[in-house]
């Protein structure tokens, strides 16, 4: 059976992972997709406006935690969010990307995938709209490094740590004490102030890598495994020193900070990359 219809069709009896924290929190996947908005083409911006819910009011970034709401609603979508390892430090596509039943693509980088291919295909009979939020969420998810952590602890969710004073786990480290930390300490709370300044290292400070960023060769796929290989190398850094009950201040924070805000601008201007891609080609296709 093909990916994208066990994708729609079939309920999985997901294993229970810890509590779900929303992959970079809705901040987080707000400012990926406020960073991809302001590199789409004018093209694709188009198409990805007209393919929006009514309720977005035409901002991609206010649709990119859907995914995240409707993890029970639509019960199989839950493996689609991560791709864990066995905590080698590598993201293995054969090995890795399954479910806890064993089928294979279902994973974060198959979703990946399987929602290009089929926001690619005009005669696709999924639902544009929800591949578009999919996508979006799903490129978000990837570039965070403990969506391909440990699976042995459930890329951290296991691991109950202390941030600052306040009980948490590692995997919500990452997802949202990080950035919320980092709005509070140096963005006066303000989620615009703090976009802005990952834009402006974008394109300064990180300006000889963004091209490399968004390069991608495949011409049958995305790059997504590539980037789920570095998100596994950073989780690796990201488990460093932590055990049962670590207490984690400010060394972890500084030192995880500029690995979150790079992932959030890495993951943006992929995002706007896919897209442009997938809107250039449906335009060339619709005008044949």
């Amino acid at each position: 059976m093909g990916m994208l219809l066990l994708l729609h069709v079939v309920l999985l009896a997901v294993a229970a992972r810890a509590p779900a924290a929303e992959a970079w929190g809705k901040e987080g996947h707000y400012m990926t997709c406020k960073i991809a908005e302001s590199f789409l083409t004018k093209q694709a911006s188009t198409a990805v406006k007209d393919l929006l819910p009514g309720w977005a009011g035409g901002d991609l970034a206010e649709t990119c935690s859907w995914a995240d709401r409707q993890r029970f609603r639509y019960r199989w979508s839950s493996p689609l969010h991560f791709a864990d390892t066995p905590g080698d430090c590598k993201f293995d596509y054969a090995r890795d990307c399954h479910n806890t039943k064993g089928e294979k693509d279902m994973c974060v980088v198959g979703a990946i995938n399987n929602y290009t291919a089929a926001l690619m295909d005009s005669s696709s009979p999924y639902d544009p709209t929800e591949s578009l939020m999919f996508l979006a969420h799903f490129v978000g998810d990837v570039h965070q490094p403990l969506h391909c952590g440990n699976a042995d602890d459930l890329g951290g969710n296991t691991i109950t740590v202390h941030w600052y004073r306040r009980k948490s786990n590692l995997h919500h480290v990452w997802d949202v004490n990080v950035i919320e930390t980092a709005l509070k300490d140096f963005y006066d709370d303000d989620q615009s102030t703090m976009i802005q300044a990952i834009q402006k290292n974008i394109t300064e400070g990180w300006a000889d890598e963004e091209k490399q960023w968004e390069t991608c060769r495949s011409q049958t796929k995305t790059c997504a495994e590539k980037y789920a290989q570095e998100s596994a190398k950073l989780a690796c850094k990201a488990y460093e020193g932590v055990e049962q009950d670590s207490t984690l201040e400010d060394d972890y924070f500084f030192a995880a900070l500029p690995v979150v805000q790079k992932r959030i601008a890495q993951g943006g201007v992929r995002l706007a990359a896919i897209l442009n891609k997938i809107f250039s080609v449906n335009s060339r296709l619709q005008s044949i």
